[in-house]
């Protein structure tokens, strides 16, 4: 089982993860690792500390945050919401939002592209 951010992504490939702890926290930034990126779709971690963010924005595509660790205020087209660990919350296509760590704050995202 890989339990850091050790190795590459094809290292990481055929193993059983834990996605929480194959990204880490950073004081006063934002860590991300991209695990799978293809034309249809990607799979990103991400690691906020607490009060980082990201500012209002769209995307052409649906996406789907699942929360790892801690918790956050998302917005969706002017609708907050607050997602703790567990928790998960679809994004639609072109609709804008923003993003920001109440906590320390750990999640993963989906982008489908197709």
């Amino acid at each position: 089982m890989v339990n850091k951010m050790e190795g590459s992504v094809e290292e990481l490939k055929g193993k059983v993860l834990r996605p929480a702890e194959v990204v880490e926290y950073q004081h006063g930034a934002i860590v991300s690792r991209t695990l799978l990126d293809r034309k249809t779709g990607t799979v990103t971690l991400f690691a906020f500390d607490q009060g980082q963010g990201l500012s209002e924005h769209t995307a052409p595509f649906d996406a789907l945050v699942q929360v790892l660790d801690g918790e956050a205020d998302i917005s969706v087209a002017g609708q907050a919401h607050r997602v703790k660990a567990g928790e998960m919350l679809i994004m639609p296509a072109n609709k804008p939002h923003a993003l920001q760590a109440v906590e320390k704050f750990k999640m993963a995202l989906v982008m489908i592209r197709s």
